[in-house]
């Protein structure tokens, strides 16, 4: 059973937390994580590309000129890919690049993640921070204190406006309510801090 010290906003530890095994310290499958994370990025894509074929383009209703005896190759359309302005051949249309993640692979991958941090020193619970004011400057003191100035991503289990507004100047940093975690944003940051009742509220979802 993993533990992990609880620091205050001042940077000292408080204390210390014992977190559970199978979600914090759970075989790391990086299939998981990758399938997961491609599936993510994929779902951020619109989809909206289009292309022109030569039957949507306007114009190209007439034969150019007739079909034989005029010493030049037989066209039909002044639309066809082969002329300039003409349609695309086999160009993009609308569509949607979901991919379907079974539930128990986007859990894995979940603990996998959260595993990963946990193993390479870069989990850090915090206690109090709701008492932070919504300043700059009082956010970058706490991460500096921390030792996570370094794209840092804070987890939170409650509504809490002024964290958002302390945290969105500094590049790298972002916040997210426990509900909207995900494997990308673990990944993608450097440190993962975490406030005591977002670590229990993943344990209570992912605890098998």
């Amino acid at each position: 059973m993993p533990t992990v010290d609880v620091i205050g906003i001042d940077g000292q530890k408080v204390g210390e937390v014992a977190l559970a095994d199978d979600v914090f310290a759970a075989r790391i499958h990086v299939p998981a994580m990758h399938q997961v994370v491609v599936a993510y990025l994929a779902a951020q894509r619109q989809g909206t590309h289009s292309t022109k074929t030569r039957g949507e383009v306007r114009g190209g209703g007439r034969k150019p000129w007739r079909q034989k005896h005029t010493g030049r190759a037989r066209h039909g359309s002044i639309r066809s890919p082969l002329w300039i302005k003409g349609g695309v051949v086999h160009g993009p249309k609308p569509r949607s690049y979901d991919q379907k993640v079974n539930k128990k692979v986007k859990q894995l991958a979940i603990k996998s993640a959260l595993s990963l941090k946990v193993k390479e020193n870069k989990l850090i619970l915090v206690e109090g921070i709701e008492t932070m004011s919504p300043k700059t400057k009082d956010m970058c003191a706490f991460l500096a204190n921390a030792q996570a100035q370094a794209k840092p991503l804070i987890v939170i289990h409650e509504s809490l406006p002024s964290i958002y507004m302390a945290a969105r100047n500094i590049p790298g940093t972002r916040v997210l309510h426990v509900d909207s975690i995900n494997v990308y944003e673990i990944l993608n940051h450097e440190h993962l801090i975490l406030t005591k009742g977002a670590a229990q509220r993943l344990e209570e979802v992912y605890s098998a």
